[in-house]
């Protein structure tokens, strides 16, 4: 029997891609409580103690005022100290400096994002393929705009560079980019040289950088004596002139998902808009989590935290690796950032040869991926009725613990060896 559609005054919402692998999983008897699962699928990291990292917050402090709403844009001392870690980060010996003013907070990472989609005009938007699950119904829903996809070629590594984004931007009449960097799912990082050339392009074209930077501590490419982080504020001139839009927040690099504390910094007048958009949108996030957040900004505590995911994440990153690799897994780039590995399958046996069939048998085995074609960035479906240029991938997470991944990879053998 057909599903019921339910009242006609509403339109069936798609899930995401880690939402439909769970909801898969359920079905299944998939429980966060059952140590034989493994969620390889996950687009957290964990969140227990790490080697070397600051101590976990286990309680805070509620303030008699706090029981209030929060601004929506955020508390103004939160705002001060993100603006605060930006430019020690990234803005030594600048003139042109964040405020709180260049700062908005959010309940989380598709709150900011959405606020920033509800603010564009109409205009062309620019978006890569493979990228983020949650961008296909982000970039569907608001009509002013009209998204614009750009394929990546994992022959070249997912590479698209500075002479790249300005060809797109001049030939397809681009106001604005959406990304992530460094990329969810392939891990592959615009940096450096390359990512000031990307800025410069920007700046000189008019065009919006909307950069998602949540993994930009998640960096496994670092030259000696530097702190393993990157973002696009690092080479911005002027932060009230240059169109570059930066997200990020605690979910990913401060591995606290669960208090839903994101930001967006950038020009005071688009910040402005954004705090416009929260307040007929989401109303703002949690003040209690928002003061227990500003201690956690400060420049100790972060070096501390991120050396610390720095050293954790690669050495699991390069595990799985290895062993995925030893199985038949193909990978088209080593990931530079993210928690994540992009493989291909397609020189496994089918049904393991396609991302679908792979996700489906590795259930059996009680392991989580996401199938590649959720990655296949595509709002309203308009490329509906052909197959997904990424039907033969998967992301596998590292975001679990190791030991859950150990036991992921054992269980992954099992499945492409038939055991």
């Amino acid at each position: 029997m057909a599903e019921d559609p339910g009242p006609h005054a509403f339109r069936p919402v798609p899930k995401t891609g880690v939402i439909y692998v769970t909801s898969e999983a359920n079905k299944l008897g998939f429980s966060t409580q059952d140590p034989d699962w493994c969620n390889l699928g996950q687009g957290q990291p964990e969140t227990a103690d790490l080697d070397g990292a600051p101590a976990r917050v286990r309680a805070i402090e509620i303030h008699v005022d706090d029981q209030e709403y929060a601004p929506v844009g955020g508390l103004r001392e939160l705002r001060e100290a993100i603006a605060d870690l930006y430019n020690t980060l990234y803005r030594k010996g600048r003139g042109s400096r964040y405020t709180a003013d260049n700062v908005c907070v959010s309940g989380g990472g598709r709150a900011a994002l959405t606020r920033a989609a509800a603010s564009l005009g109409q205009i062309n938007l620019g978006h890569f393929i493979p990228d983020y699950t949650a961008y296909e119904e982000l970039l569907d829903i608001f009509k002013a705009f009209t998204s614009i996809p750009i394929l990546l070629d994992g022959e070249r590594g997912y590479s698209f560079t500075a002479d790249d984004l300005r060809r797109e931007v001049l030939g397809r009449g681009l106001s604005a980019v959406l990304l992530s960097n460094p990329c969810n799912p392939t891990g592959k990082l615009v940096e450096g040289e390359d990512l000031e050339r990307w800025v410069s392009a920007a700046r000189d074209l008019d065009c919006t950088l909307l950069l998602d930077e949540f993994y930009s501590h998640y960096i496994y490419r670092v030259r000696p004596g530097q702190l393993p982080v990157e973002s696009a504020a690092r080479y911005v001139r002027d932060v009230e002139e240059d169109p570059v839009v930066i997200f990020d927040g605690f979910t990913k690099n401060w591995r606290y998902p669960g208090w839903r504390i994101t930001w967006a910094v950038g020009p005071r007048r688009v910040i402005e808009g954004f705090a416009s958009a929260g307040s007929f949108l989401d109303g703002g996030g949690s003040k209690p989590l928002q003061r227990a957040a500003v201690p956690l900004l400060g420049e100790a505590h972060v070096v501390q935290e991120t050396l610390a995911i720095h050293a954790a994440f690669r050495d699991k990153r390069d595990r799985m690796l290895s062993r995925l690799e030893r199985i038949g897994v193909r990978f088209d780039r080593v990931p530079d950032g993210t928690f994540y590995c992009w493989g291909n399958v397609s020189n496994l046996p089918a049904p393991l040869s396609e991302g679908m069939g792979f996700f489906r048998a590795a259930l059996e085995k009680k392991v989580i991926c996401v199938p590649g074609e959720f990655f296949d960035v595509n709002p309203g479906k308009r490329r509906s009725g052909r197959p997904s240029r990424f039907k033969s991938y998967v992301r596998f997470s590292f975001g679990p613990h190791k030991d859950t991944l150990e036991k992921a990879m054992n269980h992954l053998d099992d499945l492409v060896n038939g055991r």
